[in-house]
C-alpha cells in the first residue's frame, strides 16, 4: 500500500478511524504498509470523501475486536456486526490521532477531543467506509493461498450504522465547554491525554438488510471454495462467520501464511447451529514485533461426506412419546426453548429436531437459539406430528417421537375496578385437567401470584389478578400451566390492558399549637410540614401558590416534606389572609390539591361587633376622647406596628 492517499474533509477522517476494523489491505500473499500521507482538506465539503486504501490499525490501535459477519441465505449479501474495545492508554492514543486528524477544522488538532467532533465522525463514516477494502475474499473451486483474483466482499453506504460509547466521556472531572468561536452551543471537550475505556461498534442500519455484499457465487456454496483473510496488524481479534443452511458444509482445510510461508495458528471452530447454519470462530493475534510481515487466514469449505460420521441419540431427558407440547395458536409461537430441546438428543456434529405435521398449514423449525418454533394456522386447534432428530450431514437416527401440538386454553383479561385483572380462562379440551398459576406483569415487576384448577367440565373460570405494586400504563399477564403429560405451558398474555394511575396522597401536619404553619420569629416568614405518598410508587413532585407567587423549594425525606413560605408578595398587595395552594404531580402527570388557611398571629385582633359614631345621646362632654375615637386610635397605631414590623 506504497503512497495510500486521500482526500477527505477533516471532519470526515475521524470516522475513518474508528469504524473500519476489516479494512487494511486487498488479500495478497505479500503485505506491506507505507507510512500514510493525509492531504489538508480544511476546505471541502463533508460529502467530498474518498477513503479508499487507509487503514484501521494505523491510528487506532485496540485491546480486543469482535466481528460477526454473516452471509446470508442468497450467497451474496453479508451483514457485519463490528464493535472494538480500547483500554487505558491505547484510549488516550486514538483521542490524539482523531483530534490531529481534524486539523484544520474547528477545535481540531487542539489537544482535545469533543462532542462536535465526534458528531462529525458519525455523519460522514458510512461513505468513508464504503470506501475501504474489507480484506475478505471468497473463491470457488480447489483450495487457493494467495495470487489469484478473490471476490471481495464490499462495504454498501446505506446499510452501515456506526456508534461509540465515552470516546468523549461525559461528566468527566476535565470536561470543560468547547472554547473555540465555532462550536456549538452544547459542545463539550476532554483533554485527549484522558485514558477512560472506549468503545467503537460497526451495524447493520435499522430498516436496511446488510452492509456488505459481493459476487454471487455460481454454485452458491454447493461446491468447494475458500475463504480468505487478511489479519495483518489485527492485534487480539475474535472472528464469527456464519454460513447459510447447506447440509454437509464443513471445513476441509485452513491455514495461516506470513509472506506466504504456513505458521502454525490457532484452529477454526466449528459450530452448527440448531438451525442448520453453520458458524465458524477464529481467534488471530498479531505482535506488533512481527510489522510488517504480511498475514493472511484461508479456510477451505467442502459439501463432500465425512469419512465418517456419528449418528444422533435420544437422550433420557427427551419426553415421552405422545406427549403434549402446548402453543398459542394462530402463528409462530415459541414452543419450547433451545435449552431445554438441547438435552432431548447429542451429536458431536449438532442437531436439529424435524416434524412432520398430520395437518396441512402446520410447520417448525428451529433458529440459531435452538427454539422450537410452531406455525399453527388461524382457526385450528390441535394436531399431532412424527418428529425425528438429524445432524449437518444428514445422519439421521430411525427412532422417532410424535407429539401433540395445540392450545390448553383460551383467555381475555379487563380492569373493572382499576386495581385488579380479571383475567378468564375457558378450557379447550386439550387435557382433561389444568393447573393455571398466573399474575399481573409489567417488565421485571409480577404482581401477586393466583392459581386456579381448569378442567374439561369447567365453564368459563376467573382469576382476580391484583395490580399492587405495578406502575402505571400497560400490563400483561404472566403465567404457566402445568398438566402430568404435557410439557410445561409458560405464557405472556397482551390484552391491551392499562393500568390508571391513581392521584398522590397529600396530608398537611399540625404543630403542637393545633396550627397549620409555624412562625418564624421575624413574623415574615412560617413553616409548613407535611406527608405525601403516591398510592403506584411513582415520583411526585411538589408546588406551592400563595398571593400569586409559586415556589417548589420543598425539603422531601421519604414521604415527609417541608417548606419556609414567605409572605412577602402578601404585605406588598396588602394581603393578611394567607390561603395556601399546595400541588402534588406524579410522573404520569396525575395531580392532588390541598388548600390550607395559615393565621396571622401578628395581626390585629378585629373582632368587636360595634362601632361607636361618637355622637350617642347621653354622652357627656369631656376634654378626653370618646370610646370610639380612641378605638380608632388603638387600630391605627396597631396596623402603624404591625406594618413597621413587616418592614423590618
Amino acid at each position: 500500500m506504497a503512497g495510500n492517499r486521500f482526500a477527505v474533509h477533516s471532519t470526515a477522517i475521524g470516522l475513518i478511524i474508528l469504524m473500519i476494523m476489516m479494512t487494511l489491505t486487498p488479500l495478497a500473499e505479500e503485505f506491506q504498509l507505507d507510512e500514510n500521507e493525509i492531504m489538508e482538506a480544511s476546505g471541502r465539503q463533508l460529502d467530498d470523501v474518498d477513503c479508499s486504501g487507509y487503514t484501521f490499525e494505523d491510528l487506532f490501535d485496540y485491546n480486543f475486536a469482535l466481528f460477526n459477519i454473516d452471509i446470508e441465505d442468497d450467497w451474496a449479501t453479508t451483514s457485519m456486526d463490528a464493535t472494538a474495545y480500547v483500554n487505558g492508554s491505547n484510549s488516550a492514543t486514538v483521542r490524539e490521532n482523531l483530534d490531529g486528524l481534524f486539523d484544520g477544522a474547528p477545535g481540531g488538532n487542539n489537544s482535545w477531543i469533543s462532542t462536535d467532533e465526534r458528531e462529525a465522525v458519525r455523519e460522514i463514516g458510512p461513505k468513508c467506509i464504503e470506501d475501504m477494502d474489507t480484506r475478505l475474499g471468497i473463491r470457488e473451486g480447489i483450495p487457493h493461498r494467495g495470487g489469484v483474483d478473490w471476490n471481495d466482499f464490499e462495504f454498501v453506504e446505506e446499510g452501515i450504522a456506526l456508534d461509540e460509547v465515552d470516546l468523549v466521556p461525559g461528566g468527566h472531572s476535565e470536561e470543560r465547554t468547547c472554547q473555540n468561536l465555532l462550536a456549538s452551543s452544547n459542545c463539550t471537550e476532554v483533554p485527549v491525554t484522558v485514558t477512560d475505556d472506549l468503545q467503537i461498534s460497526l451495524f447493520v442500519k435499522n430498516g436496511e438488510s446488510h452492509n456488505m455484499r459481493f459476487n454471487q457465487l455460481p454454485n452458491q456454496g454447493d461446491s468447494n471454495f475458500t475463504l480468505a483473510l487478511n489479519v495483518t496488524n489485527m492485534t487480539n481479534a475474535n472472528l464469527l462467520l456464519t454460513f447459510p443452511v447447506l447440509q454437509g458444509l464443513r471445513i476441509a482445510n485452513f491455514s495461516m501464511r506470513d509472506d506466504g510461508v504456513e505458521i502454525n495458528s490457532f484452529e477454526p471452530e466449528e459450530i452448527y447451529l440448531p438451525d442448520g447454519r453453520l458458524r465458524v470462530s477464529q481467534q488471530v493475534n498479531y505482535d506488533k514485533a512481527d510489522w510488517p510481515i504480511g498475514r493472511n487466514l484461508f479456510i477451505d469449505f467442502t459439501t463432500s461426506a465425512p469419512e465418517s460420521n456419528d449418528i444422533p441419540q435420544w437422550t433420557g431427558a427427551a419426553p415421552s412419546d405422545n406427549t403434549i407440547i402446548p402453543i398459542m395458536n394462530g402463528g409462530e409461537y415459541s414452543a419450547v426453548s433451545g435449552e431445554e430441546i438441547s438435552t432431548w438428543a447429542s451429536d458431536t456434529n449438532g442437531w436439529n429436531l424435524e416434524c412432520t405435521f398430520a395437518d396441512m398449514g402446520w410447520s417448525s423449525r428451529q433458529n440459531q437459539d435452538g427454539d422450537l418454533l410452531v406455525t399453527s394456522p388461524s382457526g385450528t386447534s390441535t394436531t399431532t406430528a412424527e418428529c425425528s432428530i438429524k445432524d449437518p450431514f444428514g445422519a439421521q437416527n430411525n427412532d422417532t417421537l410424535t407429539f401433540t401440538f395445540g392450545q390448553p386454553f383460551t383467555a381475555t383479561g379487563e380492569i373493572t375496578d382499576g386495581e385488579n385483572i380479571d383475567f378468564t380462562l375457558t378450557s379447550t379440551g386439550l387435557v382433561s385437567e389444568l393447573s393455571v398459576a398466573a399474575h399481573a406483569h409489567q417488565m421485571q415487576i409480577m404482581g401477586t401470584m393466583r392459581s386456579v384448577s381448569l378442567t374439561n367440565a369447567n365453564a368459563p373460570m376467573t382469576i382476580s389478578l391484583p395490580m399492587d405494586g405495578l406502575r402505571p400504563g400497560s400490563v400483561m399477564v404472566m403465567g404457566n400451566a402445568q398438566n402430568s403429560n404435557m410439557l410445561n405451558f409458560e405464557f405472556m398474555l397482551d390484552f391491551g390492558l392499562e393500568k390508571v394511575s391513581l392521584p398522590p396522597v397529600l396530608e398537611i401536619k399540625v404543630n403542637f399549637e393545633g396550627k397549620n404553619g409555624t412562625w418564624d420569629a421575624s413574623g415574615l416568614k412560617f413553616t409548613l410540614k407535611g406527608e405525601v405518598i403516591d398510592p403506584d410508587g411513582e415520583a411526585v413532585s411538589l408546588s406551592l401558590t400563595l398571593c400569586g407567587s409559586q415556589a417548589s423549594d420543598f425539603t422531601k425525606v421519604g414521604k415527609n416534606w417541608e417548606i419556609d413560605v414567605s409572605i412577602a408578595t402578601c404585605v406588598q398587595q396588602g394581603i393578611t389572609e394567607y390561603d395556601v395552594s399546595i400541588s402534588a404531580t406524579d410522573e404520569s402527570g396525575v395531580v392532588s390539591t390541598l388548600s390550607v388557611t395559615v393565621i396571622d398571629p401578628y395581626a390585629s385582633d378585629d373582632t368587636s361587633s360595634d362601632t361607636n359614631d361618637g355622637d350617642s345621646g347621653g354622652s357627656e362632654s369631656s376634654g378626653l376622647p370618646g370610646v370610639s375615637f380612641m378605638a380608632t386610635l388603638m387600630v391605627t397605631l396597631l396596623g402603624a406596628a404591625f406594618a413597621s414590623r413587616k418592614k423590618e
